[in-house]
């Protein structure tokens, strides 16, 4: 049996600025591969050229997959690497993978005994939790939660029962234009001692992480301004 190429997950920066958290270990995997697997090639091909890429990047193939792409696709996209190519997997920013299509494509490669390597880079989950001062031992990252107001309170209150009960704490994310109504919403739902961390624009000049009980985020005489700011929510219950 012919020898599979290898499937690199590749982080990408959190922000359009520098490459923060982007090794040089990072870097010279990236700059071997002419294959990649991208959630949007525009911001693919942005990201390596960042970087430094030797090549020129007409040179390269890149192929979509998101959340449109069907599921029965997969196969194409794995097909390169049953012939021994060597593939990169990028997000649109962070870890792909997680919060991400790449998952299918990942469990398709672990089928068909192609060898998965992730490679380490910036995980604004990881991030966001490591500075909550939350529980690190027992969470759970639920992605995307509920769009409208009523089944999304409904969720924030079932969440923050489970947290009470397991000490476990709760993260999730929203779309960066709907940033400030989540966190309006989770103050005005949650219970004042909840303590509540907000994490904003990780790794980039306007980082802001704050983390307050409920009633001391109702205290403020303003709230952060959030609006079109990429966040990661985290709460626990006492």
């Amino acid at each position: 049996m012919a020898e599979t190429g290898i499937l690199y997950l590749i982080p990408t920066p959190l922000g359009d600025e520098g490459l923060p958290g982007i090794s040089g270990e990072l870097t010279a995997v990236l700059h071997r591969l002419d294959y990649f697997i991208v959630e949007r090639g525009k911001t693919a091909r942005q990201f390596l050229k960042r970087t430094g890429f030797p090549r020129p990047l007409q040179d390269l193939e890149f192929v979509e997959l998101n959340e449109h792409t069907p599921e029965n696709a997969m196969r194409d996209l794995l097909e390169p690497l049953l012939q021994g190519r060597d593939a990169g997997l990028l997000s649109e920013a962070g870890c792909p993978a997680v919060a991400d299509p790449g998952s299918g494509l990942v469990w398709l490669a672990h089928q068909h005994g192609v060898p998965v390597v992730p490679v380490v880079g910036p995980s604004a989950i990881l991030l966001a939790l490591m500075a909550s001062g939350l529980n690190g031992q027992v969470f759970a990252f639920h992605g995307y939660l509920a769009v409208k107001k009523p089944e999304l309170a409904q969720q924030l209150r079932r969440l923050e029962q489970q947290s009470t009960r397991e000490k476990r704490t709760q993260v999730f994310i929203e779309t960066p234009y709907r940033s400030m109504q989540m966190l309006e919403i989770l103050i005005q739902v949650l219970q004042a001692d909840t303590r509540l961390s907000v994490a904003v624009d990780l790794t980039m000049p306007g980082q802001l992480i704050h983390t307050r009980t409920i009633a001391q985020w109702r205290g403020l005489s303003a709230l952060p301004a959030l609006h079109k700011r990429p966040a990661v929510f985290s709460f626990l219950a006492t």
